[in-house]
């Protein structure tokens, strides 16, 4: 192999063209543009005039035993993911699949299982707002302590207003048999690979959400999840499609301090001198009524630092292509390994599973469940074949 890795695009979309235009351009280190694949015929007419010099193949079969390609990318809707991505590991191509990695986790589990056979060869995911500065620092403070252990979790993310026109662009749009789902599946899968990320895996999740509720559609754009992580740490996410206004707000609560992000671009981070139960059990109850006088200055148990990062969003699809051909070249640690992939689908899947039943379930929640669950809506609709 030479040392550029030979991207394959599996679907010209709007992903895959601003992947396809940014690597032609000599924006990815390390990685050239080796083939396109798009069933589209109109999309291939594109392609021939936009990449002339690129090999254009009808399907991902193709194009993955044309032998243009070391990688492929999967820019396809989200059940088509793991099927192809099983696919170019099979020939012994290196894959990274867009986000999110399946639907379902028994797709995702299929998924890692057959990357897993192949030890060889690079499996990630494009996770790319795990390269944002701003979260990543976020994630040295956690991991170091320096708020002490995380007690609660905040995650209000509904700035992604859609109107009712998006949502009729394609049949496939909102549906449960065509996409799988809402603003879970479509616009926050970041932000729960994110919260995650940061916060840890919760145990269980109780959800309430609605299906249609201020849109004319079948999947959620409303969601209000509650996690509970153990030992009575709990998080709270809140995202929806329908508040024109918006909100990004995420708030960490730990045994000594807060960490308050807003906007994804700047956060607050509040560091107290001991911890919050020590800093309660020194205060004499004769000090109290000083603090209800303002004559207590709790100001002095803190300290507060702002963090914010020029162009925080940056270029983040692009550093996970660079680092996907750094580690395939030379070894480079995967920012975002393929089998992270199992969290965020993990997660929405089970907010999904206790909003339909009404009720607390475990993340380790019955798949088979959940699959039956999916599929008696897939045949409501009466459109899409149902999903194993």
């Amino acid at each position: 192999m030479t040392r550029e890795v030979r991207l394959g695009i599996v679907g010209y979309g709007a992903q895959g063209s601003v992947y396809a235009q940014m690597i032609a351009g000599g924006q990815v280190p390390g990685m050239t543009l080796g083939a396109i694949a798009d069933r589209n015929p109109a999309r291939r007419e594109v392609v021939a005039r936009e990449h002339p010099d690129t090999p254009l193949h009808e399907g991902h079969e193709e194009l993955i035993a044309g032998g243009q390609v070391d990688a492929v990318i999967t820019t396809l809707p989200h059940y088509d993911h793991p099927a192809v991505a099983i696919a170019a590991l099979d020939a012994g191509l290196h894959v990274l699949v867009e986000k999110p990695a399946a639907v379902y986790t028994k797709q995702v589990r299929e998924l890692i299982e057959a990357a897993e056979a192949k030890p060889e060869l690079t499996f990630a995911i494009m996770f790319n707002q795990r390269t944002n500065p701003l979260y990543r620092r976020i994630k040295e403070i956690i991991d170091a302590g320096e708020i002490g252990a995380i007690r609660r979790s905040t995650w209000t993310i509904t700035t992604w207003w859609r109107p009712q026109g998006y949502y009729e662009q394609s049949a496939w749009r909102a549906t449960w048999g065509g996409e799988g789902g809402g603003v879970l599946v479509n616009q926050a899968p970041h932000q729960l690979d994110l919260w995650q990320w940061i916060c840890g895996v919760p145990k269980s999740v109780f959800a309430k959400a609605g299906f249609g509720f201020r849109r004319d559609i079948a999947v959620e754009d409303e969601v209000t999840a509650v996690a509970d992580y153990g030992d009575g740490v709990t998080g709270v996410f809140i995202t929806a499609t329908h508040d024109l206004v918006g909100t990004d707000r995420f708030e960490i609560l730990g045994d000594r301090g807060k960490i308050v992000v807003d906007g994804s671009s700047v956060a607050t981070v509040t560091r107290l001198s001991q911890d919050e139960v020590d800093i309660s059990a020194s205060i004499a109850p004769e000090d109290v009524r000083k603090m209800f006088r303002g004559e207590m200055h709790l100001e002095q148990y803190q300290e507060t630092e702002e963090i914010s990062f020029d162009s925080a969003w940056g270029s983040q699809h692009g550093e996970v292509l660079r680092n996907f051909a750094a580690h395939i070249l030379d070894g480079e640690p995967l920012l975002a390994p393929g089998a992270d992939g199992m969290h965020g689908v993990r997660l929405a899947n089970a907010i999904h599973l206790s909003a339909w039943l009404g009720k607390e379930v475990p993340i380790d929640f019955d798949e088979e469940l959940y699959l039956a669950e999916l599929n008696q809506r897939i045949r409501a609709e009466g459109t899409f074949p149902e999903r194993s």
